[in-house]
């Protein structure tokens, strides 16, 4: 599905990703979260996980998922933002969701976020939208909370000893549900 937004910095259109995709998206979701080239944006987790946030292999699978889809944001033709989408019963899974670290803070995850929580209403008829966030990410929850998401208290256990998922540099990391009513 093809679809257009006007935001402050110009006009951004979505799609769903391809495997042509994979190589850009991998460095995206990299860059917004892990290294060096994330503390340019406000959404790193380097100082809670080194290593990597996913890999080629992660990336095709979300895009293979048949329940969902990894929606793309472009501007001028450039990938500058995505989001993981899946339908579960109900409800609708965000996650993977990373915006280029140097146009943070300019609305763009808005603009995405309001994108994704439109096409999940209208294309699957959903009535919330879940996400899991690191629990110990004060800025990020208080972010998404300022959108409209509410902390559940419900705790999932991050995956230790599985570095798909990075090298965690503290022992107390957890993933929060958060929900919101669409």
């Amino acid at each position: 599905m093809d679809t257009a937004s006007a935001t402050e910095q110009g006009q951004l259109t979505f799609r769903d990703a391809t495997e042509d995709d994979v190589p850009v998206l991998v460095r995206l979701v990299e860059s917004a979260y892990r290294g060096d080239s994330s503390r340019a944006g406000w959404t790193t987790e380097a100082h809670l996980l080194e290593g990597q946030r996913t890999d080629a292999d992660g990336v095709r699978e979300v895009i293979a998922t048949p329940s969902g889809r990894l929606m793309v944001a472009e501007r001028e033709g450039v990938t500058v933002a995505c989001c993981q989408l899946e339908h579960r019963g109900g409800a609708a899974y965000f996650g993977m969701f990373a915006v280029d670290p140097g146009r943070q803070g300019g609305g763009l995850g808005k603009a995405v976020m309001a994108e994704a929580e439109r096409a999940v209403r209208e294309d699957w008829g959903v009535s919330e939208m879940h996400m899991t966030v690191i629990s110990l990410r004060d800025e990020l929850i208080a972010w998404y909370e300022r959108r409209g998401y509410r902390r559940t208290g419900e705790m999932s256990p991050f995956p230790y000893g599985d570095e798909r998922f990075g090298i965690p540099q503290r022992d107390d990391l957890a993933f929060e549900l958060l929900v919101k009513k669409l």
